[in-house]
């Protein structure tokens, strides 16, 4: 299988992997081809890439990160403390629905064969928030899976992450999806999401006060120039300085209604670019040794002017995988041809092309 933009998917295409909206739902199953009506349909919806079967790819793996059914309880357990919230029912929010999800997403990922390769997700528009917050929890239990995490730690993680940004929803939508600059009052509201989420939080027995603190601490920086508190290094909680990473790598690679996606490797080395200011070196040693920077499949111009794809992930090298080319200047090549470029330390990836 190969990503490919949806303004160069073909008809007669057939679909790879189901594409999946926010609330866990299928929209088109694999095994779908593609007519011209489901192509305009999911570029309306805000879909950009999917991923379609390719015969000169089929050994290309590129599973979900966690399963549709797990998206799907998560989706919904989001939606039911946003109504409890909305109904001024903070004291009673149903923190076991979310225990039981967190444990959904890490049974995903500890069974999965391939969590460096698999995190990209196909995105459309709607309920970004929701999107955000469940994504920003699988990166997050990533990041915590691989620095050693003990299953209780992975679980008060995970709980604090998918509720990181829940004091959003005291902040107007018309601040939230404002098209155009914030003024200076209103980048001052958006800074008092940590806040009230921390406070709707801690008034739940049954939500410890270090998940709470994610909340609170997530838009905290490393150089301490974040908000609310301007807390700085140490003491900014290890899971505060953990969730800051996950939220501003999805942030930049997810798409809003006012700006597209950046490319998942652009955000990463936005990411890295920062170590030490917004974000500690400890957890981007971490960071970049488990989140793919080229995700499987992706189409990639090189440096020797060949094009093709990513076929797997170098596990030791991840910004370096292993691809898989069929043309040269535009031309296609008598056989395709295979790098390792963790080997061909003269050959780069200048560009993602998905085409």
């Amino acid at each position: 299988m190969r990503l490919v933009n949806t303004h160069y998917v073909e008809e007669g295409s057939i679909l790879a992997r189901p594409v999946i909206n926010p609330a866990g739902k299928i929209l088109l199953q694999a095994g779908v081809i593609m007519t011209a009506s489901y192509i305009k349909r999911l570029r309306t919806l805000g879909y950009d890439v999917l991923f379609i079967q390719d015969d000169r790819l089929e050994d290309v793996e590129a599973h979900m990160s966690i399963s549709g059914q797990t998206r799907e309880v998560a989706y919904k357990t989001l939606q039911n403390i946003s109504k409890y919230i909305e109904c001024d029912s903070e004291n009673t929010l149903p923190v076991a629905s979310v225990r039981r999800s967190i444990q959904e997403m890490i049974n995903d990922l500890l069974f999965s064969s391939d969590i460096l390769g698999n995190l990209i997700e196909i995105q459309g528009y709607d309920d970004y928030t929701y999107h955000h917050s469940i994504n920003t929890t699988v990166i997050a239990l990533v990041l915590g899976v691989a620095s050693g995490y003990s299953e209780q730690k992975l679980i008060e993680l995970g709980m604090g992450v998918m509720m990181h940004d829940i004091g959003k929803i005291k902040i107007p939508d018309s601040i939230l999806n404002k098209r155009t600059p914030l003024t200076v009052a209103e980048f001052e509201e958006i800074k008092l999401h940590p806040t009230y989420g921390f406070d709707i939080l801690r008034k739940n027995n049954d939500f410890s006060l270090l998940s709470s603190h994610i909340a609170f601490q997530h838009q905290e920086k490393w150089d301490g120039s974040g908000y609310p508190r301007g807390l700085k290094g140490s003491e900014i909680h290890e899971y505060g300085r953990l969730a800051a990473v996950a939220d501003v790598y999805d942030a930049l690679t997810s798409k809003r209604v006012y700006r597209k996606a950046i490319e998942p490797n652009v955000a990463y080395e936005y990411i890295v670019a920062q170590t030490n200011t917004h974000f500690e070196s400890r957890i981007l040693d971490v960071f970049k040794k488990h989140i793919a920077v080229f995700p499987s499949g992706s189409g990639v111009l090189l440096s020797n002017g060949q094009r093709g794809n990513v076929v797997r992930q170098n596990s030791a090298f991840p910004n370096r995988p292993y691809v898989r080319v069929f043309y040269e200047n535009e031309e296609p090549l008598p056989a395709p041809i295979d790098y390792n470029l963790a080997n061909n330390p003269s050959i780069m990836i200048i560009k993602v092309d998905n085409r």
